[in-house]
């Protein structure tokens, strides 16, 4: 098991998380094992931000073999203060006409049919 395999745990429970480092401080997400910035091991987890902006987002018409039959569908980058961001779908509810680049949003954990967990941008 990898040091970040608690990230799923985490989504089980209805959290999401990403990684500080107790050492200088930094943020990541995705989580990662190692600090990037001093490389020390030393890492801890800590909830993401409630609300963000959308900094951009893209609809893909096309998907990779297995998940065809969800396009088209919705993709973004959420920032947060501090300049931590994070990347992934938009919730299958917003149409593109209510997506603005600069609105707020939130993310929710979410789990698929084939029972697989994940989460979704939403609007604030």
């Amino acid at each position: 098991m990898t040091k970040t395999a608690k990230f799923v745990d985490l989504l089980a429970e209805g959290k999401i998380e990403g990684t500080v480092c107790k050492q200088c401080g930094a943020k990541y997400f995705p989580p990662r094992a190692d600090c990037a910035a001093c490389f020390s091991k030393d890492m801890d987890w800590f909830d993401m931000p409630k609300k963000g902006k959308l900094e951009t987002y893209t609809i893909a018409y096309y998907a990779p073999y297995g998940f065809e039959k969800d396009c088209p569908y919705t993709m973004g980058v959420v920032e947060y203060d501090g300049g931590l961001k994070l990347f992934a779908r938009l919730a299958s509810d917003l149409k593109p006409e209510d997506i603005k680049v600069g609105m707020d949003v939130s993310i929710r954990p979410i789990k698929y049919e084939d029972g697989q967990l994940s989460f979704e941008i939403i609007k604030a």
